[in-house]
């Protein structure tokens, strides 16, 4: 079949065609391998033999410790492999170097390399994957969710205080086995222990649910050690390994409770949807319920309660709270199934586990499969660089307002068409992998997307299309891969060269448009939007217009013409809406959906929008006037006036910056701090603001969403009468003006 090829490269894929592993975990001088056949899953062990790469090998001598030392071909950094004999040597060594060079293994300029993830170095040495030969169907997945109890007097469920609980539990597999462990018919120590026998019993792969590293699994944790349970769900019967970690996603930073359960993967929904939400922008909320809904994906039927409810259904109505615990699963399931699949694709190709994929970056993921070539190979490989500074992509914006009609073209796939068209390379990649692998993945796509288009089964379908999005994930990640900081092959100086050819052929094709009469109105990166010359007024003139200007680009750059609008609104850089021929309005840019703006000024921003592309704008008055009687007289739900935000940083390290005056008082910090929550970095604050001027601080005159009384309301009007205002004045220059006497 057609993905077996795309498996036999195997820069790509890894040399090593073992299938079925479903985890790898360490096992003394060996790593167990744990395979999932027809009969189950069984173990197999590997011989282990974890390694440092050296500078000079000049420099582990004295340390007392048995050393295999192999000097590596070529001239790169790192010209010897020192193998050793168990993990424990190998973390000795780590000591002894860092010790005696006084350079820390994770700095730049240290003469010596070490991963410090014993799995994933013996991955990136055997050339094997996990889930080769597997379908996504094949895995046993087993999406889990608890509700807790509260104590009265208190907002939030806290597992360290006596009197809250774990009063609920689901389980649930897309196979429709699913179970309730309910505390009305257990104690909360035979909850777990029947918990854990559950998990024991169906032998997950996976266990998946949203949130659940930073509630559920640390909730089960300390309520565990309070009753003495053992949560033995590891393959070996172990118990679950806490710690503190770190996940970066854009310009977010969630600080969790790390968890790993031997011979078992976890997937926090909430983590890929954090991910999704980076390029996709639409998401207003990722709580499940909310990401459910935004999917299509949640049952008409289903069963919503408060989270002040919890308590109240519980100990009224169990029955109801049972069918609430199991949609969290079923939809948890529904969930990961949209997202996660590409991310199982790519554990089969990159050298981690499927529970570590997805908090990888996608350069840190590109650089393993060179550092596992080379291996292979036994070649030297470079030092990490430093990154470097270079100008980015030509972007520009002619013209603002209300324009149209509008086209848009883009250069597809710009920068890798750029690397593979001019043949350019990292200059310390003396294997010459860079534009072979490239130009194989382009390959790949183009096959995947004809596979998938040419799929009757529906699952084969859903797999090719996975499969090119991956591909094209990858391919999009080479360039950034080059300028990219701490990585061994990363070349700075190219990544600015791509960008200079971006540049140039980007304004070559803005000075032939505008030869042919059509007008730029903004240009981002490898897109523009034009509106086309008087003469051109239909999509095959407009196809034909574009066609002929990407016959003028280098052989491999291919101009593209990507959709028509009937008008444009051209707010600033990276900022725009557009409509449609079929009436359909889009937004882009935190400028016009900020998610930090309140639901109310978002909504009211989209109808003023679309009245400005409408040419309708006289109408603006008047739904500002309906907005603000809304307001006076009180008919918002308070999550149309509440901000929501997010703690980039932990409540601790603010209060510290505060006092030091690096940092101005925030609202959502200061509530933060009061609820009495054990807050981190990630943590979204959903407030409002109080009061009767609208000059007010925010800060202090603020409360929780959660605390708002419906029956005694007491928003600041005045303060959200006057950010509409505000928002209006901003955008009222864009409207028509009637026309005067002298027009």
């Amino acid at each position: 079949m057609e993905e077996l090829r795309f498996e036999e490269n195997s820069v790509l894929f890894g040399n090593d065609p073992t299938e079925g592993i479903v985890a790898a975990e360490l096992a003394g001088r060996f790593v167990r391998l744990l395979i999932r056949d027809e009969s189950g899953v069984r173990f197999k062990d590997d011989p282990f033999h974890p390694f440092i790469l050296l500078e000079n090998s000049d420099i582990i001598s004295g340390c007392g410790i048995s050393v295999e030392m192999e000097p590596l071909a070529g001239n790169a950094s790192f010209r010897f492999l020192a193998r050793f004999r168990d993990w424990h040597d190998c973390l000795a060594a780590r000591d002894f170097l860092a010790k005696t060079t006084g350079i820390s293994p994770s700095h730049p300029s240290a003469t010596y390399l070490f991963l410090n993830d014993p799995v994933h170095q013996h991955l990136l040495l055997t050339g094997k994957t996990l889930f080769k030969g597997m379908e996504f169907d094949g895995l046993r997945r087993l999406a889990l969710d608890i509700e807790t109890d509260c104590a009265p007097g208190h907002d939030f469920s806290n597992p360290s205080r006596e009197e809250d609980r774990i009063v609920s539990v689901a389980l649930m597999e897309e196979s429709g086995w699913s179970a309730v462990l309910s505390g009305h018919e257990l104690s909360e120590r035979q909850i777990l222990e029947r918990l854990t026998t559950l998990i024991r019993e169906r032998d997950p792969d996976v266990i998946e649910g949203h949130n659940i590293f930073r509630f559920d699994l640390e909730y089960i944790r300390i309520r565990a050690a309070r009753h003495g349970v053992k949560l033995a769900w590891g393959r070996d019967g172990s118990e679950p390994h806490f710690h503190p970690s770190r996940f970066t996603v854009a310009e977010r930073i969630v600080d969790y409770p790390r968890c790993d359960i031997y011979g078992r993967s976890i997937i926090d929904t909430y983590f890929l949807v954090l991910l999704y939400d980076v390029s996709a922008r639409e998401l207003e909320s990722y709580g499940l319920k909310q990401v459910a809904a935004h999917f299509g994906l949640a049952a008409p039927d289903r069963t919503y309660l408060a989270g002040e409810e919890i308590a109240k259904t519980y100990r009224e109505q169990p029955e109801l709270l049972a069918r609430y615990n199991l949609d969290d699963v079923r939809e948890t399931l529904a969930v990961s199934r949209l997202l996660s699949f590409p991310y199982f694709l790519q554990t089969r190709i990159f050298p981690y586990s499927y529970q570590n994929i997805p908090v990888r970056g996608n350069a840190t993921r590109i650089n393993a499969l060179f550092l596992r070539e080379y291996l292979r190979q036994r070649h030297s490989i470079p030092r990490p660089g430093s990154g470097g500074e270079f100008a980015g992509g030509f972007t520009a914006i002619f013209e603002q307002g209300v324009v149209g009609p509008v086209v848009h073209c883009d250069v597809a796939s710009l920068y890798p068409s750029i690397l593979l068209s001019y043949k350019l390379s990292p200059e310390d990649d003396e294997l010459g992998l860079f534009l072979p692998l490239l130009a194989d993945l382009c390959r790949f796509r183009l096959a995947a997307k004809k596979l998938a288009r040419e799929a009757t089964d529906p699952s084969r379908h859903e797999y090719f299309q996975a499969l090119q999005r991956t591909f094209k994930v990858l391919i999009n990640s080479f360039y950034g891969y080059l300028g990219s900081a701490l990585h061994n092959f990363s070349d700075p100086r190219l990544a600015g060269e791509v960008t200079r050819i971006g540049r140039e052929l980007v304004q070559k094709i803005i000075a032939e448009l505008q030869v042919r009469g059509a007008r730029p109105v903004e240009v981002d990166t490898d897109g523009i939007f034009f509106i086309p010359p008087r003469i051109v007024a239909s999509p095959e003139t407009e196809n034909a217009l574009v066609r002929e200007i990407s016959a003028l680009l280098p052989e491999g750059i291919d101009l593209e013409a990507d959709g028509r609008y009937c008008s444009m609104f051209s707010y600033k850089m990276k900022n725009y809406a557009l409509l449609d021929y079929q009436g359909r309005v889009s937004l882009t840019g935190s400028g016009l959906r900020s998610r930090g703006m309140e639901r109310y000024l978002r909504e009211f921003l989209h109808e003023m929008i679309i009245l400005l592309l409408q040419g309708d704008d006289g109408k603006i008055e008047q739904i500002a006037s309906d907005y603000i009687i809304r307001i006076r007289e009180h008919r918002f739900d308070i999550n149309w006036l509440a901000r929501t935000e997010t703690l980039n940083e932990s409540p601790a390290t603010y209060r510290q910056k505060v006092r030091q005056g690096k940092r101005n008082p925030s609202a959502a910090y200061e509530l933060a701090l009061a609820s009495g929550r054990d807050c981190r970095a990630g943590d979204q604050v959903s407030y409002y603001v109080t009061g009767s001027a609208k000059g007010v601080a925010a800060y202090q005159n603020c409360k929780l969403a959660s605390d708002f009384d419906p029956g005694k309301p007491d928003v600041n009007v005045p303060y959200y009468i006057d950010k509409l205002q505000q928002l209006k004045r901003r955008f009222s220059s864009y409207a028509q003006r009637e026309p005067s006497l002298f027009d």
